[in-house]
């Protein structure tokens, strides 16, 4: 469950309130967060998402879901790898992001990604990896 205080610091980060992304739910491995369509975010085929902020949602979201499993140790590096397949173009007021950690290891963490239309659709699908390393001593 996501606490208020982590949702409205989420919805308040400047990007994110720039593109109208908001959190939805988030626990240990999973996280939802939300775009409300825009004049900013409509530049894909047919009126549709633009895909590169599609891939920006899939990022968002993959740290978010990442960042619940966090443990005393972790230390987060960085995306290492992003990919995204685009599926059907994500038309609608709202498109949503769903991630869910499928590994995560000392030094790698495996995610996947679904981007979902209003109407359940999947339209989009991302697959990330994320760099950990060994926290500094001291």
């Amino acid at each position: 469950m996501t606490s208020p205080e982590a949702r409205r610091g989420f919805n308040d980060y400047p990007l994110h309130r720039a593109l109208g992304i908001t959190l939805e739910e988030v626990r240990p491995g999973f996280a939802r967060i939300a775009m409300k369509t825009s004049g900013l975010t409509l530049g894909g085929i047919g009126g549709s998402v633009h895909g590169g902020l599609l891939a920006t949602m899939v990022d968002i979201v993959m740290l978010e879901a990442l960042s619940a499993t966090r443990q005393p140790g972790d230390q987060f590096a960085g995306t290492a790898e992003l990919s995204i397949s685009y599926l059907r173009p994500a038309l609608g007021d709202r498109v949503f992001a769903e991630a869910t950690v499928i590994k995560k290891g000392r030094s790698l963490a495996v995610a996947e990604v679904s981007i979902i239309d209003e109407q359940g659709r999947l339209c989009a699908r991302g697959r990330t990896t994320y760099a950990l390393r060994a926290a500094n001593p001291g």
